[in-house]
């Protein structure tokens, strides 16, 4: 893993944990459309996504960041694995903060934005890269992982799970995938088939997500 995915994990974790200590500063920072609709604290587009709502949360999302990273960075450069990330963190808390405009008290925190956009640019340019997840036993393709990874979002969504920012999964898997094939195009001519199959779900869960907005 390359310095710059390792800094930009630890000031993750360690702003994170000032949060779970600090809920002044836990609240002053995380994603709330009152206050960024408000009060025009926009900040908060980005702040949010360097706090957790628990440790499990923090964990889960630094481990996912932890292992798509390489290949962003590896394939592009590390400037362009940032771009990547802020984008997607920015285009996810956008959506956000679209479909929960209606809603004054929602709020959320979590890298989940900038962490879907990695992952699934990373998806985009290696689709048939393979995974293992506990507890299942055998090695899943990519694309199938980002399927899965999209529909627990919406689940997420609709059954508004914890403090998460379960919207800002599909817009940072939306933006994270719209750049890795801008900026690397012979992906649609090498990966046609898997890009279809992950883009049709991400076109028809947040239609879903939409309807229940």
């Amino acid at each position: 893993m390359t310095i710059v995915a390792m800094i930009l994990i630890g000031v993750t974790c360690i702003i994170s944990f000032i949060g779970f200590n600090d809920k002044r500063f836990f609240s002053r920072y995380m994603f709330s459309t009152y206050a960024i609709r408000e009060m025009k604290q926009i900040d908060r587009l980005i702040t949010s996504a360097f706090l957790h709502g628990d440790f499990m949360h923090l964990l889960f999302n630094m481990l996912a960041l932890y292992f798509f990273s390489d290949i962003i960075i590896a394939h592009f450069s590390n400037a362009i694995y940032l771009i990547i990330y802020f984008a997607a963190v920015l285009g996810g808390n956008l959506l956000t903060l679209w479909m929960y405009r209606r809603d004054s008290t929602y709020t959320a925190v979590g890298a989940s934005g900038g962490v879907s956009g990695i992952i699934f640019a990373a998806i985009a340019i290696y689709p048939q890269m393979t995974m293992m997840i506990f507890p299942i036993p055998i090695p899943i393709p990519g694309w199938l992982f980002g399927i899965g990874y999209l529909a627990y979002s919406v689940y997420g969504m609709r059954r508004s799970l914890g403090n998460i920012g379960h919207a800002a999964h599909l817009g940072g898997a939306a933006i994270g995938l719209i750049l890795a094939i801008a900026l690397y195009p012979e992906t649609l001519q090498y990966n046609t088939f898997y890009i279809g199959i992950i883009t049709l779900p991400l076109i028809w869960l947040g239609y879903l997500a939409y309807k229940e907005k």
